[in-house]
């Protein structure tokens, strides 16, 4: 029942400033929702003049989709009829394919096994000769282990105090004694690659140990020892290597 008149006459009122909700509820609580309600019905009128069109439109466009919706079955129906065709024929094609595809699947796999035969066959022959060099290299090993646990323990009982040059020297002595007692060890031994592998030196170098050899011997003495470590550290690296190797684990510190 709004006409454009009633909208005409309320738009005065509408583009006063003090004309709004917040205003109204200062004044009047009771019927602040009425400045409310009338700004929504004009508001309303506006948006309704247009969608008045589109309604009359829609019905039209209505009619029409319900023609067409019938024109859409029946030829739905036609194309159930082709597809119900195309179906049997498309079926009958996918088990032909299928058929196909397992025998070719068994070719393949055949055609794989033997090239894996065939390969394993020619690697086996190949790995002959690596397996008799390291086969015997372990033989050697277990021959050679008691001695080189020997200089190993050897190592970390004696040679905490001295300097690089004197621990040499102390394995040189300890080989010669060997020797005279026939007591086997590796040649090539290296105590350091024995007792310690490079991860753990790497971690070592990252928690502040220096990475030279006569540090990384002090690193494996003070890890491996089974008696506790006493550092004469001037430079301080092993105090600070040993803070952060066991930061994590609780050590106590007395500065």
């Amino acid at each position: 029942s709004i006409t454009g008149e009633t909208v005409e006459l309320l738009e005065p009122y509408l583009d006063m400033e003090d004309y709004n909700l917040e205003t109204a509820k200062k004044v009047c609580g009771n019927v602040a929702g009425l400045c409310s309600w009338t700004q929504a019905m004009a508001y309303f009128y506006g948006i309704n003049k247009e969608v008045l069109p589109l309604k009359a439109n829609l019905a039209l466009q209505e009619g029409r989709l319900a023609t067409a919706q019938m024109e859409l079955n029946s030829a739905q129906i036609q194309l159930d009829e082709k597809q119900m065709e195309l179906d049997e024929v498309q079926a009958m094609y996918d088990a032909a394919m299928k058929e196909k595809q397992a025998l070719l699947d068994d070719a393949e796999a055949c055609r794989r096994k033997m090239n894996n035969a065939t390969a394993l066959i020619e690697g086996l022959g190949g790995e002959k000769l690596r397996w008799t060099a390291s086969s015997k290299n372990f033989q050697n090993q277990i021959i050679d282990l008691v001695g080189n646990v020997l200089l190993a323990t050897g190592f970390l009982s004696y040679s905490g105090p001295f300097n690089q040059e004197y621990r040499n020297l102390l394995l040189q002595l300890w080989k010669k004694e060997m020797d005279n007692k026939k007591i086997p060890y590796s040649n090539n031994l290296n105590l350091t690659a024995m007792l310690v592998d490079n991860a753990t030196v790497g971690e070592w170098n990252l928690q502040g140990l220096p990475n030279d050899d006569l540090s990384i011997q002090n690193g494996i003495i003070v890890t491996k020892a089974s008696r506790y470590p006493l550092l004469i550290d001037p430079q301080g690296q092993g105090k600070i290597w040993i803070k952060n190797k066991e930061k994590n684990n609780g050590l106590q510190v007395n500065s």
